[in-house]
């Protein structure tokens, strides 16, 4: 006798939920969606009205102060190359996406990961969530971002944050449960409150761990931002997905190019901020 297990209708749910969600609450998408892109606006407007030659100036200065004239001369090579290649105006659009998504993860992840070091209990439960955050393929979070807001850039934000938050908070978990139990016990000896104890104490110990949490959100906003490409987002992932499409891999190669230098100067500026923060 054969039995037919029936088939969950997960699937379904998830599309009636998120009808749900985007009828009921299509004023706060709409009213998200139009500040975000004023956000964006402002943003790309001001980076794009200095000349090329003193923005990538502004770079290099700040690079030779974090780090180093090594990396001053890397960052000069590298955005004089794209400069060159004509991608100026496509990167500032991908770094302005990438400040505001790892601006909006940061200031979401801090409070939680904060929260979860506090609490055991809240650690437990935030944890999961993390792990399922985590392993969801990037493409996944791009869908549910087309009906809350629309197919653009603020759709990728909107993903972009989804996908680079879960480091944010466990780095700032582990840097706050990572601080030696000597100086806490010592604060509460000084009778320290709860906050003067997180505020003076633990915050400024975690810095360090917390700043690396900070790198790797935004080396996967830059990553998934260049996939959100593929529902609207402009930036230099528009122009991989468009060589793509006109099947041109010279032009692919030469925006993946400027992708690697971006994220090779975003990394090395927060390991150096990191550093000195450490030396500290």
């Amino acid at each position: 006798m054969d039995f037919e297990i029936p088939r969950i209708p997960l699937g379904n749910w998830i599309e009636s939920g998120l009808n749900f969600l985007t009828t009921e609450f299509s004023g706060v998408t709409r009213a998200i969606s139009r500040t975000t892109q004023a956000g964006i606006n402002l943003l790309n407007d001001g980076l794009m009205w200095l000349p090329e030659w003193a923005l990538l100036g502004l770079i290099v200065l700040l690079c030779w102060r974090l780090s180093g004239h090594r990396l001053a001369i890397g960052a000069a090579l590298g955005l004089a190359l794209i400069w060159n290649l004509g991608l100026w105006n496509p990167m500032i659009q991908t770094l302005t996406l990438v400040v505001i998504a790892t601006l909006v993860a940061v200031v979401i992840a801090l409070p939680l990961g904060i929260l979860a070091a506090v609490s055991d209990r809240f650690y437990r439960v935030i944890m999961p969530v993390l792990d399922f955050m985590q392993t969801m393929p990037a493409f996944v979070y791009l869908i549910p971002a087309i009906p809350f807001f629309g197919i653009g850039s603020v759709s990728g934000i909107f993903a972009t944050v989804i996908f680079a938050m879960p480091p944010a908070i466990r780095f700032t978990t582990l840097g706050i449960r990572q601080v030696p139990t000597e100086l806490v016990e010592a604060a509460d000896a000084f009778g320290s409150t709860r906050t003067q104890k997180l505020v003076k104490v633990q915050l400024p110990l975690s810095l360090p761990t917390l700043m690396g949490g900070i790198n790797q959100t935004i080396m996967l906003s830059l990553s998934m931002v260049v996939i959100a490409a593929m529902i609207g987002a402009n930036g230099l992932g528009s122009e991989v997905w468009r060589a793509i499409q006109r099947l041109r891999p010279g032009d692919g190669f030469e925006a993946g190019l400027a992708v690697v230098i971006m994220a090779m100067l975003l990394d090395r500026l927060t390991q150096s901020f990191r550093g000195r923060k450490r030396a500290k």
